[in-house]
């Protein structure tokens, strides 16, 4: 099995011009490139023809591995929203739309509305996403952080343009280990994206985001889980620097993360010796 992309998201770069943050990328040894800032703005849908056509060039030799939005299915106004990005993904050459769950509720009763409307949302939305190539695809993320809840969701509809993304902390912080999120969500997972914490009263959330293998998420577990399950799809780093200004620079974080990934991939039976690309 061939060696996994390891791509990063430039989330970690809130200030730098995106032709910067590629070049960072390319000379550290990422191959894939998962946008969520340019130029460290959140991206919006209406990008013009020549912004994109400057995106495009800005990333030449990186595989845009995904466009993510903060849509979340529970809004009024989701399928929408995520119509408007599947064009702008398109035109990019996006092969996965991120998207959030939302609100889930904690009344039984509620919960299954919930998730009756998320399904709904991406029903509404999935024959236009194959037609275009695009996987939309739900993180483990807010209510959603549970896997469980996810593969709940995600077993009310059965198309192949609706997918995951696991997000190697939020699960963790739910309980749930990587054997655990792999048998509830793993061959619906079309992006892994890993990050590293550890509990921390002081912090708001209760945990502090660390550098890799500094922490107490068990990324290589995850990578385990994935490698044995046969996942072809890119590991991306999503070093979190927009909204975490304390941590470390990208320009320290990055290449930490390549070198560990590296080093761990190569080591993981299923995906072979040798330095992932």
């Amino acid at each position: 099995m061939q060696t996994p992309l390891l791509a990063y998201s430039t989330l970690a770069f809130p200030n730098e011009r995106l032709e910067d943050v590629a070049e960072l990328g390319r000379k550290t040894g990422y191959g894939g490139i998962e946008l969520r800032l340019i130029d460290g703005e959140l991206i919006p849908p209406d990008l013009g023809a020549d912004a994109i056509a400057r995106v495009r060039r800005a990333i030449a030799g990186l595989e845009l591995v995904a466009l993510d939005t903060s849509i979340r299915l529970a809004e009024d106004d989701a399928a929408a929203q995520i119509a408007a990005y599947l064009r702008l993904a398109h035109d990019l050459g996006a092969p996965v739309i991120r998207v959030f769950g939302g609100a889930l509720g904690t009344d039984a009763a509620e919960r299954a509305a919930r998730l009756r409307h998320g399904a709904d949302v991406l029903g509404e939305i999935a024959d236009e996403a194959r037609a275009l190539g695009i996987v939309v695809a739900v993180e483990t993320h807010d209510d959603f952080s549970a896997s469980a809840d996810l593969g709940a969701l995600l077993a009310l509809i059965e198309h192949p343009a609706i997918g995951a993304v696991w997000d190697s902390h939020h699960p963790w912080r739910m309980g749930e280990d990587p054997a655990t999120v792999f048998a509830n969500i793993g061959a619906r997972v079309t992006l892994a994206q890993v990050k590293d914490a550890r509990r921390d009263e002081s912090e708001k959330s209760g945990w502090k985001l660390v550098l890799l293998g500094e922490g107490e998420v068990p990324v290589r577990g995850m990578l385990e889980e994935l490698a044995h399950g046969g996942y072809g799809g890119p590991i991306s780093v999503e070093w979190e620097k927009h909204w975490h200004r304390e941590i470390e620079d990208a320009s320290v974080a990055m290449p930490q993360h390549y070198e560990l990934l590296t080093r761990w991939i190569a080591e993981i039976p299923g995906w072979g010796q040798g330095a992932a690309h």
